[in-house]
């Protein structure tokens, strides 16, 4: 009797050890190696940056010459005035301009500067003189008197930072300091738009985040045209040659790309990376019969067929498969003997003057004609020398436009100096800047808001810690971005904001968020039942029992005691 209740007893406390040993070490231990890892992200940060409050701070400094200021009013100068606007976009999004305006009058070099035959000789000497910073602007106010400008002009744009501004002598005498400077505002903000940035363009460069107003239509063909921005872009210059048997083109498209192109690209190199490369094409047909036009005695193009240009001709040019950038692709179509002359056509039936067109985010096609350059008894095939200045004019203007460089028409009474040899004017760059700050940050914004939301509705992602770095690098941009913009440092703006939207992408297209993201719960079932089944079955029954017996003992001591 003594030998079975210590063999019980040994019984209930191996299997009470065995119990202990599971749910003390087992589940904790099996708990821990089987959980999802999902490093620490700094959620609170990402939720301010889900509510984007921009602040961008434009520097103007506006310089009275000789003759628009009475001695009386230049007393009173210099001095300095901020003005603040705000613009509520959505819910989720609001904008603040800082306009701060400096203004004084010009020192003896920059009289001399301002004496220049022309404008665009003294607008060479005032940037000899001082360069402006990145995302300022100078605006040098001229008497009525100067010959700068022409009769029907009162402002002239320059190709640097400077603008020139003409007042008339009645809006400086019997008016206080004050009242000139109210009547200037509007005029200098005129200014600051044009050459800067404006609501506007602001607001497109928002269009991944916030809806478009339908009424501006400008701004959202501009943003449709353009590419978005990217850390980098391939240009491919192609020569569609569809009957080598009667034309043996030649064309320096590498002298060309050299003397055209080159110095656009360097002077865009904040913005991106640029790689060019180039080919051509024998019997690339353009997928598309062009109509003859008996009054002209050529070939015609309709806009309308235009569209079915680009698919047959795409399909030959073949793509750059080791890199995830866009391509600009940018074609010389020379058509063949049969169909000679043939000419682009617009919506009015008018012909284009430069016989190209171009397809918003994709690139441009130009056709030239080569059937003046030989006779009817010339023997095929003809030699032909292509004009690359003639062509690399057009390319360059597309360029422009796809890279985002808008050449909208200036206000009435303005005066734009037309593109230098560099195919853009530092004015132009720093507004693609701006724009392309507040692309980034917004892109970036949105990217890495969507990928917490993500993160925080599906657990079984794994949030590695190369995912964590990625994602606090990109808030950190995002942050500096942000701090730039509203100090005004349009440069390093630019930068941080590259580098949030680069580590935002990372982090998002990460292949290790994919691991365990579609790995049902029918299948951990499948896996844990046959191991804890066998194991837990024996331990609930032996623990069952003890605690039958112990409530039998409990039952048996109580009626003893009754």
């Amino acid at each position: 009797m003594a030998t079975t209740e210590v063999e019980r007893r040994r019984g209930q406390l191996a299997a009470l050890s065995i119990a202990a040993v599971v749910i003390l070490i087992g589940v904790p231990l099996w708990w821990r190696t089987t959980e999802t890892y999902r490093a620490w992200l700094p959620v609170s940060q990402i939720e301010e940056l889900a509510k984007l409050q921009l602040q961008l701070s434009a520097d103007v400094e506006v310089v009275f010459a000789r003759g628009t200021v009475t001695p009386e009013q230049q007393k009173k100068v210099p001095l300095t005035q901020t003005q603040d606007e705000e613009h509520i976009v959505d819910e989720d999004t609001a904008l603040r301009y800082r306009y701060e305006t400096r203004y004084r009058t010009a020192t003896i070099m920059e009289e001399d500067a301002l004496n220049q035959p022309t404008a665009a000789e003294a607008d060479l000497s005032l940037h000899t003189l001082s360069e402006s910073p990145c995302g300022s602007l100078v605006v040098y106010v001229i008497p009525e008197s100067s010959s700068l400008l022409p009769e029907d002009v009162d402002v002239y744009i320059g190709q640097r930072r400077t603008a020139l501004l003409r007042i008339s002598a009645q809006m400086r005498v019997g008016r206080t300091l004050e009242q000139l400077l109210a009547h200037l505002e509007p005029r200098v903000k005129q200014v600051l738009q044009v050459m800067s940035f404006s609501h506007t363009d602001i607001t497109a460069a928002l269009s991944d985040r916030v809806r478009l107003s339908p009424g501006n239509k400008e701004s959202i063909a501009d943003s449709m045209r353009a590419f978005k921005s990217s850390p980098g872009y391939e240009i491919t210059f192609s020569l569609l040659n569809p009957d080598p048997k009667s034309h043996r083109v030649h064309w320096d498209i590498e002298g060309a790309v050299h003397t055209y192109i080159q110095p656009l690209l360097k002077k865009l190199a904040p913005l991106a990376n640029f790689s060019i490369d180039s080919q051509t094409l024998y019997y690339a047909m353009l997928g598309v019969n062009p109509r003859f036009d008996t009054s002209r005695s050529a070939y015609t193009l309709n806009s309308d067929s235009l569209a079915h240009v680009i698919n047959p001709v795409e399909a030959r040019l073949g793509s750059n498969a080791a890199s995830s950038n866009p391509v600009l692709n940018f074609l010389l179509y020379v058509p063949d003997a049969h169909h000679s002359p043939l000419h682009i056509n617009d919506h009015k039936k008018q012909e284009v003057p430069s016989n190209a067109f171009h397809s918003p985010r994709w690139g441009g096609i130009m056709v030239y004609n080569v059937n003046d350059f030989y006779g009817p008894e010339a023997a095929f095939p003809v030699d032909i020398n292509i004009n690359m200045a003639k062509v690399m004019g057009v390319f360059l203007a597309q360029l422009r436009l796809l890279l985002g460089v808008q050449s909208s028409a200036p206000p009435p009474r303005f005066l734009v100096a037309p593109c230098s040899s560099t195919g853009i004017a530092d004015w132009e760059l720093d507004r693609l800047m701006w724009s392309r700050s507040v692309e980034n940050i917004a892109t970036a914004t949105t990217t890495i808001t969507s990928l917490a939301q993500l993160l925080d509705q599906i657990g079984n992602i794994v949030i590695n810690d190369n995912i964590a770095q990625q994602v606090s690098s990109a808030v950190t941009s995002l942050q500096l971005a942000v701090a730039e913009l509203e100090s005004g440092n349009l440069r390093f703006a630019l930068q941080y904001s590259k580098e949030a939207i680069l580590a935002s992408e990372r982090a998002f297209f990460d292949p290790s968020l994919l691991h365990l993201l579609y790995f049902p719960d029918d299948q951990k079932f499948a896996i844990y039942i046959p191991l804890f089944l066998p194991m837990c079955v024996p331990i609930l029954l032996s623990l069952l029992k003890i605690v039958s017996e112990a409530r039998q003992r409990r039952r048996e001591k109580q009626a003893k005691k009754d």
